[in-house]
């Protein structure tokens, strides 16, 4: 029983590197709490849906990150960009009004009843894990999470343009004295960030229900991860995801009944123990 738990806990870790990163990379860039990040979750997975049901589950895992990839460069010119320099109270009161417009836009064209995207046949089998059968399609969902993780590492770590979004994440003043299109790059970083919440989404709806009240589930799980990690800090945001993945299968064996509280009661001792979060505010 334990060892399914933390299986699945590591399942569910994975997962939240996929959607945190990007809510860090957003914040990191744009210095906006995106409070509609669950919704573009769930819209990527409806979109995914869509797309498996007309071609296959494959096709879907890369269509639906590109259409929510265009969704997120939009959603930066008109409405991040703008939100910047604003107070916290209107970043949160516009992020918000976008999630429920977004919640209404897929009760309208996907209906409330729940849905659910097949497993592909690929991965529709059991492993033998230390004794304990788990979906082949869940080991997978690791796979992806740790190549988005190192993927994102490699990328901000040595490539020119990763280079740029640190130092636009640091100081973008300075960055754009420096000849860095930084509105340019910021597109760029709230597009892919839109993109693996949609990426999220598609991976995790074979083994969660779709429904209009998904991105409830997930969003503050996101938020308490990114605020444990750091406020834009991307290796903060896996380290903490993956802490709260465990401590919220260890909590459903040992305590179940206050497993709901877990992810509030470790970031409270987080954030007495290091106000910063793991890593500090550094992407």
């Amino acid at each position: 029983m334990l060892t399914i738990n933390l299986f699945n806990g590591l399942v569910y870790g994975t997962l939240l590197i996929v959607m945190c990163s990007g809510l860090a990379l957003i914040y990191g860039l744009r210095r906006v709490v995106n409070f509609a990040h669950g919704s573009l979750y769930m819209l990527g997975a409806y979109i995914g849906y869509s797309v498996a049901a007309h071609a296959d589950f494959w096709v879907a895992l890369f269509v639906a990150p590109a259409v929510m990839a265009a969704i997120g460069v939009v959603l930066d010119r008109y409405g991040f960009r703008l939100l910047q320099d604003r107070d916290p109270l209107t970043v949160v009161l516009v992020t918000f009004g976008l999630l429920l417009v977004i919640e209404d836009f897929v009760q309208t064209v996907w209906g409330k009843s729940n849905l659910s995207l097949a497993t592909p046949d690929a991965l529709n089998f059991a492993v033998n894990l230390f004794g304990t059968q788990v979906p082949a399609y869940r080991i997978g969902v690791i796979v992806v999470g740790a190549a988005v993780a190192l993927g994102l590492s490699l990328w901000l770590r040595f490539s020119r343009y990763g280079l740029f979004v640190r130092a636009a994440s640091t100081d973008p003043t300075t960055t754009s004295m420096q000849g860095v299109n930084t509105d340019a790059l910021s597109a760029g970083v709230v597009g892919l960030g839109t993109a693996l919440a949609g990426l999220a989404g598609v991976v995790s709806a074979p083994f969660m229900s779709l429904s209009p009240s998904m991105s409830a589930d997930v969003i503050i799980d996101s938020f308490v991860v990114v605020v444990i990690g750091g406020l834009g800090s991307l290796a903060g945001a896996f380290i903490a995801a993956m802490v709260l993945g465990m401590v919220q299968a260890v909590g459903a064996v040992y305590l179940p009944d206050a497993s709901v509280l877990l992810p509030f009661v470790l970031m409270v001792a987080i954030l007495i123990w290091r106000p910063a979060g793991f890593a500090g505010s550094r992407t």
